[in-house]
This record gives structure tokens, sequence and C-alpha cells, in this order.
């Protein structure tokens, strides 16, 4: 059943009638142990529609609803999902220089949808993320992100590395933060058809992205913290790329 108020589905038969029905799901929980005819389904679905699915102990499940949800849980996201092969033909085809920012591992749902916020005020074409190790879209993500997500296409790939590889072959310049790069953000010509790749909040940017990236960058920093927030470095990068954009390097 679909529980008031929330942006959960959980049941056998509702959680495959939504996914069947083309629901934007974020994720499907399946509850550990679960076994037979209904995991292969669940795991024939989450495949065929492109969904998360996470296995977790029956506690997990209780956790999130206190009614009978039979072993499984579907977590129903509020704006649909994308492809970057849909989105990107119609960004060339207005004559648009793309510029879209790469989520690789960011988690925390409040970064995510100010990362969104910051993306669409600067005019990015989209976000993507990976089905693993990325932010829920819920709520909260969307009153972060000052409703930039009902606007902003959110691409869900395979995974980070793979949408660059796509990007690339595209004509996509890639670049991506790292604080052992020798250049600084300034330092890049942004101004082209670009993606820009911000890392995780404990982690940053994994290092098969980083290697794969055309360019790493740094931003500069003075103080003895680590490093910058990574919603706030996410916007520090994209208003170097509207200024470079606007007046022209």
């Amino acid at each position: 059943m679909i529980e008031k108020n929330t942006d959960i589905v959980f049941g056998r038969h509702p959680v495959v009638d939504i996914v069947q029905a083309g629901t934007p799901v974020d994720k499907i929980i399946l509850q550990q142990g679960i076994r037979g005819e209904f995991e292969k389904e669940i795991r024939h679905l989450s495949k065929e529609y492109e969904i998360p699915l996470q296995v977790v102990p029956k506690e997990r499940l209780n956790k999130i609803t206190n009614s009978n949800h039979q072993g499984v849980i579907a977590m129903i996201s509020p704006i649909p999902f994308h492809h970057l092969e849909d989105v990107l033909p119609g960004i060339f085809e207005r004559s648009e220089s793309p510029l879209l920012v790469l989520l690789d591992g960011v988690t925390d749902v409040r970064n995510f949808g100010a990362i969104a916020r910051s993306a669409e005020v600067c005019g990015a074409h989209g976000l993507v993320i990976s089905r693993k190790k990325s932010a829920q879209v819920n709520a909260e993500a969307m009153k972060t992100s000052a409703g930039a997500l009902s606007h902003l296409p959110v691409c869900r790939e395979s995974s980070i590395l793979a949408a660059v590889e796509f990007l690339q072959l595209s004509g996509i310049k890639v670049v991506a933060s790292d604080l052992q790069a020798k250049q600084y953000l300034s330092d890049l010509d942004l101004r082209g058809p670009l993606a820009i790749v911000v890392g995780s909040e404990g982690e940053g940017i994994s290092p098969a992205v980083a290697a794969r990236a055309d360019e790493c960058f740094l931003i500069p920093q003075i103080g003895k913290t680590d490093s910058f927030n990574v919603s706030v470095a996410a916007g520090i990068m994209l208003y170097e790329t509207v200024r470079q954009r606007i007046q022209g390097g």
C-alpha cells in the first residue's frame, strides 16, 4: 500500500504494480533472506526498469514503516529520471553548449539539493548520478533545491565512469575537482561543451574517474580545513564556468 503523506510504497503486490506502471522509483529496499519467485521478480524488475535495489535486514524496513511491509519497500521519487543519451541530443539541437554536473558518490540529500539549486541557477542542462552510492531524491532534496529539481533533468546512469566515457565520445570535455591536481580551476577553459565532476563528501573523486577525466583542477584555498563542502565547491565551479562564458574567458 501507499502510506499517507510519505514517499514510500510497501507490500509485494503494490511495489510490483507501481514499478510496472512506470512510477519514478528512487530505490527498492528488499528484506534480507527473502527467497523464491518474489525475489527473482523484484531483481528482474529492478534490472529491467534500472532501479537501484538494496538488500537490508528486516529491522531496517521496520524503522521505515511499522505496517506490514511483507519484506519490500519502494521509495518513490518526486521527479522522473532520464538518460544522457536522451537528454544530450536536445541540447545540441538547440545550439547550446552543454553544461552538465556529475555527482560521483554524493550521498547527502541536502548537498544534492544545494548542488541542484546552484546548477539550475547557473544554466546547467542536467545532473548525472549513478544507480549506486547516490543521494536519495526525496522531499528534503526537493526543498533544499528550492524547486530547481523540478526544472533540471536528473540522469541516472549505470556508473559515473560510464557516463564520463559516453560524454567524452560525444565531444564533451570532462573536468574533475581533485585535491591532488596541479592547476587551478581558473586556469581551465570552461567555455566549450563541459561536464564537471564533483566528488563524495568524504573521499572526493574516485581514482578511476579522476584518471579518466580530461583535466583535473584544484580550487584555491588558504585555511587549514581540508576542503570546501561539496555543494559549496560545486557552486564555485559553476560560477567560474558562467563567468568565463559570459565574459569570454
